[in-house]
């Protein structure tokens, strides 16, 4: 007989209007954890409840879990890449871990079907978690950035995006899962919009009314789009970026939220890495001198088919009748802090 394969959840959907993005920790004990189980359990028939009132709307959510809770809600074995959001940088420079244990990504072409699904999914969590970080994003026109850019002109798109996002084979009992890095920014927008269009192009590496990569031969190393992309095997390694502008103009906050999804948290690392140190050390991205990040977190999204299993998971059974056999050292992720997208070779990049 074939083995079933998992449903996904809705990371590969296509970009909306609208989101919200809810970052939430969980109480401590044992009542708040097995809330949180019951939950997953809910969260499909949740979507679908709401949803139904607005069949065009688009509404989805995805679910990702932290690495602190995760040993807590559902033992082991764990997601083999799973880990606590990395910091780099130093300084006012730099990537900062912010306590989360689980994101929603709320997506929809309507604000109002986004705010009565999370009052919903909160809703249901009670006092079993807090929400320690809430960003509303729009579509800014034809998909530009805060700093009026377009955003995501490099995602990968149908199958390519899946083979990019979804785990393979690679982690047994974890397939269709993937996992997702957030990063909420604030821009100094008076700094950046007192730069001239060609100053900024240089920082971007692309143009900015008509979207196209500059030349080689003038795009600085330093610049944003050169520092993001990743090779491994000689080959390009995409990830699948959601970001969505934010803001309170009449307070002055002027931001972008950056979700990136990954079927490993390396090339996204490696990312930050090259933004935050430079490539070589010191190359850093220069849009970070406008750009400040204020949160970060790593999370694994479980299949749909494993969020709902997930519902009757007892973590100490699933301690002990697994024990997960150890990976050759040379496919294991390296987990000291030093990248190495080399190492993407022992994780399939196309199914």
């Amino acid at each position: 007989m074939p083995k079933d394969i998992p449903e996904s959840q809705a990371v590969c959907n296509d970009i909306t209007r609208s989101a919200i993005f809810m970052v939430a920790t969980v109480a401590e004990g044992e009542e708040p954890a097995e809330q949180v189980r019951a939950w997953c359990g809910d969260v499909a028939a949740l979507v679908r409840s709401v949803g139904k009132r607005v069949p065009s709307g688009n509404l989805s959510c995805v679910v990702g879990f932290g690495s602190d809770v995760w040993d807590t809600l559902f033992g082991a074995p764990r997601p083999a890449c799973l880990h606590p959001f990395r910091e780099f940088g130093e300084g006012e420079r730099r990537a900062v871990r912010t306590p989360g244990d689980i994101l929603l990504h709320i997506r929809a072409d309507q604000m109002d079907l986004c705010f009565e699904l999370a009052t919903q999914l909160i809703g249901r969590l009670g006092a079993a978690v807090t929400v320690v970080d809430e960003v509303h994003g729009f579509r800014n026109f034809d998909l530009r950035s805060m700093v009026g850019f377009v955003d995501g002109t490099e995602n990968p798109v149908g199958r390519e995006a899946v083979d990019f996002t979804r785990i393979g084979d690679e982690d047994a009992g974890f397939e269709a899962g993937s996992y997702v890095i957030v990063q909420k920014y604030l821009h100094d927008m008076t700094g950046w919009n007192a730069l001239s269009v060609e100053t900024q192009e240089r920082i971007i590496g692309r143009t900015k009314l008509s979207d196209i990569e500059l030349d080689e031969a003038v795009k600085p190393s330093c610049s944003h789009s050169s520092l993001t992309t990743i090779t491994g095997n000689g080959e390009e390694v995409k990830i699948l970026r959601d970001n969505m502008p934010f803001g309170r103009p009449g307070m002055g906050e002027f931001g972008t939220y950056f979700i990136g999804y990954a079927r490993s948290p390396e090339p996204i690392e490696q990312m930050m890495e090259n933004m935050f140190v430079g490539r070589p050390p010191g190359n850093y991205d220069r849009l970070l001198d406008y750009s400040r990040a204020v949160t970060g977190g790593l999370f694994f999204v479980p299949s749909a088919t494993l969020l709902e299993a997930l519902a009757d998971r007892d973590p100490q059974a699933a301690a002990v009748v697994e024990q997960r056999p150890e990976a050759p050292s040379s496919a294991e992720p390296r987990l000291d802090g030093s990248l190495n997208i080399g190492s993407l070779k022992g994780i399939s990049q196309h199914e």
